[in-house]
């Protein structure tokens, strides 16, 4: 097959018939043109150069023409096919109409071939309820013919002939319906296709930009937090006690730099034009939460951190998602409640359910943040913009088909709670009960 359609005969022949349909598809008279002029130079030119009746007119007597009637009746034949693909009914009507008035006189031209091309063409490219018609008044006037011509052959072979060529007219015409028809289909689904890919690759990269949204939220807003918060707690100790000021310069710069690592960090994977040799390394998970309270600690509140049942077994995705959740919560306590605050997180693992709590005391004694670099308070409107924490929690949760609730907790303080409820590792014995 591959070396048939190799062939450089068959090359040229599909190239040609792409050219042909390109220039239909611009100037469709040009086809129809042509289309007249071949059915009038192979079938028409003959009678009027040679005898129209041949050597069957003494049998069948035949009626001769002069010229300009042969004429006459060639032309009301072959030229309403100019109309055959823009009025298909209307052209094979006049066609069979002049058809059976030439067979009623008994004139025989071989321009009567332009009734089946008629037929060919409202199969093609009429409406099919017109075809069943069409088709009973082909049968009537070539029931005329044959009769007609019962002196040289039997009506029934006459009509077997005559109503085989309608047929095969007939056959032609549906299978090239069918074929264009499917090719639209075929075009119209690819052009669907396109859509949906399209869509999806948007779908996709509005995930990726929200995904990237989240990290970026938690990375920068966390640091920045332990930042604004050793800061305003080395400003206040600075004059009391220079050492713990420069210790806090010193925790500023580390907690900065891990920021700028991370960043980074997570920009090289995005960027396409990386370097091989790029520092690259897992993201977070339970077992840096250690690491997490630490920075807290470091920036004045009191965190004390507990866990309850196998964290080791969840997958990388869900202890990314309880790290961000309980980052994402202490870093509001630091917020909100400042650097005197104490807050606890839990962190527990039961069956398919991951739970995360984070509790905070509120804001204790005199508190020594700038309003212009926190948040306001929690009971108050956020400002513009704002409130996307909770949002990426939610979304973070919703991934594991879990809930995140906030809100304040009785005495004081508030309280974030998360559930993750995570898919039942597979049965290894693939077992069902």
């Amino acid at each position: 097959m591959e070396a048939f359609s190799a062939n450089p005969v068959i090359v040229r022949l599909v190239a040609a018939g792409r050219r042909l349909r390109s220039l239909d598809r611009e100037r469709p008279w040009v086809l129809d043109t042509l289309v007249v002029v071949a059915v009038f130079a192979m079938f028409c030119l003959p009678d009027l150069v040679h005898d129209g009746a041949g050597r069957h007119e003494a049998k069948l007597r035949f009626t001769r023409l002069p010229v300009a009637g042969t004429l006459a009746f060639q032309l009301a034949l072959v030229l309403p096919l100019w109309w055959r693909r823009r009025a298909p009914t209307g052209a094979f009507a006049v066609i069979a109409a002049v058809f059976t008035l030439q067979w009623a006189l008994l004139v025989m031209v071989r321009a009567d071939v332009a009734l089946l091309i008629a037929l060919y063409g409202l199969a093609l490219h009429g409406r099919l309820r017109h075809l069943p018609w069409a088709c009973a008044v082909m049968a009537g006037a070539l029931g005329l013919v044959a009769l007609r011509v019962s002196g040289v052959v039997t009506v029934g072979d006459a009509l077997f002939f005559l109503l085989s060529a309608a047929t095969a007219s007939v056959a032609l015409g549906l299978a090239l319906r069918i074929r264009h028809a499917h090719m639209a289909a075929l075009r119209e689904r690819a052009v669907q296709l396109e859509v949906e890919r399209d869509q999806r690759a948007a779908l996709a990269a509005a995930d990726e930009r929200a995904r990237v949204a989240r990290e970026m939220h938690d990375i920068i807003g966390h640091n920045l937090s332990v930042i604004i918060g050793l800061a305003d707690g080395g400003a206040y100790a600075a004059e009391a006690d220079p050492g713990r000021g420069r210790e806090a310069l010193r925790l500023i710069a580390g907690t900065g730099r891990e920021a700028l690592g991370e960043i980074r960090r997570m920009l090289g994977v995005l960027r396409a034009d990386r370097e091989d040799g790029a520092v690259l390394r897992p993201q977070p998970g339970v077992a840096d939460l250690d690491d997490l309270c630490e920075r807290i600690r470091a920036a004045g509140p009191t965190v004390t951190y507990r866990t309850s049942g196998p964290l080791d077994t969840l997958d990388l995705g869900a202890q990314l998602t309880v790290y961000r959740i309980a980052q994402e919560a202490l870093t509001n306590t630091l917020q909100h409640a400042g650097s005197t605050t104490s807050a606890q997180v839990r962190v527990t693992v039961d069956g398919p359910t991951v739970g995360i709590r984070v509790d905070d005391r509120g804001p204790v004694g005199p508190q020594l943040t700038d309003p212009q670099l926190t948040d306001p308070p929690r009971g108050a409107a956020p400002p513009p913009g704002g409130g996307h924490g909770l949002v990426g929690m939610r979304e973070r949760a919703a991934l594991y088909g879990g809930t995140v609730a906030a809100g304040p907790r009785p005495g004081g303080g508030w309280t974030v709670e998360a559930r993750l409820i995570l898919d039942p590792p597979a049965d290894p014995g693939g077992s069902t009960p």
